[in-house]
């Protein structure tokens, strides 16, 4: 059981500088202590998952790069979150239209290589299964 993770939720990459805010697109209309509620599906990157400030994966082709270019010495750049898939694990038992709820402890994979994870789900009185 976990608590419901909904609009303002903070999130943080492992290679990102900056903490970010997930934005669910509200498809499930569920409101949850008066803010729309995320599903596992709220992963899409730039939209419901915003950037980090600046990424520090060289796996990400913008910092591989600039990398290169300054002879070796890690250079960040922007973040862009490319997320592939969706959050997990989801709620158990709670559906939001048709998916499952994210909930506290949810993580998803960035493809440069960062995990991504709420460090405070927004709902603070209300829990999932």
């Amino acid at each position: 059981m976990g608590q419901n993770a909904v609009m303002g939720a903070m999130l943080q990459c492992s290679f990102g500088l900056a903490p970010s805010t997930l934005v669910p697109k509200g498809v499930s209309k569920v409101m949850i202590e008066g803010r729309p509620a995320a599903t596992t599906m709220d992963n899409i990157g730039g939209a419901n998952i915003p950037p980090f400030g600046m990424c520090n994966s060289l796996a990400n082709p913008t910092v591989a790069a600039a990398t290169a270019a300054a002879l070796g010495v890690l250079t960040p750049m922007p973040c862009v979150p490319l997320v592939p898939a969706p959050w997990v694990p989801g709620a158990i038992k709670t559906m939001l239209g048709n998916q499952p709820a994210l909930v506290s402890g949810s993580t998803c994979q960035c493809a440069y290589g960062g995990v991504i994870q709420m460090t405070m789900p927004g709902a603070v009185r209300t829990q999932s299964n």
